[in-house]
């Protein structure tokens, strides 16, 4: 498990197009198939513990809430902040007030290129 941060504070000034007031936060580059999700975990909501089929980017994008491997504490994640689970890594999630995710699975991540916390 890896965690990164999207959020505009590591995002760069974007100005092509003729844009203003833009920040960009790239977070991966895909080639080959992928899978895109929302994922709304709703106040005392879990995901239980399973093991990721794919390379998978968990992106908060509302909210906050936990995660964790399977045998290590859980860990807080918020707004602007993602993790990136291996493929065949268990995990879980959860969230007390509620969160909402964004959940990218591709056989073909770089991982290395994430924004670490």
């Amino acid at each position: 498990m890896k965690l990164f941060r999207f959020g505009k504070d590591v995002g760069r000034t974007m100005e092509r197009y003729q844009s203003s007031s833009i920040i960009y936060s790239l977070i991966a580059q895909i080639s080959s198939p992928s899978n895109i999700g929302c994922m709304h975990i709703e106040p005392e909501g879990i995901v239980g513990l399973h093991e990721a089929p794919t390379p998978q980017l968990f992106l908060v994008v509302e909210g906050e809430g936990w995660v964790r491997g399977e045998n290590e504490p859980s860990l807080l994640v918020k707004m602007g902040e993602g993790v990136f689970f291996d493929c065949g890594e268990w995990h879980e999630s959860g969230s007390l007030k509620g969160m909402t995710c964004i959940i990218v699975q591709c056989d073909e991540f770089d991982k290395n290129k994430l924004t670490s916390l």
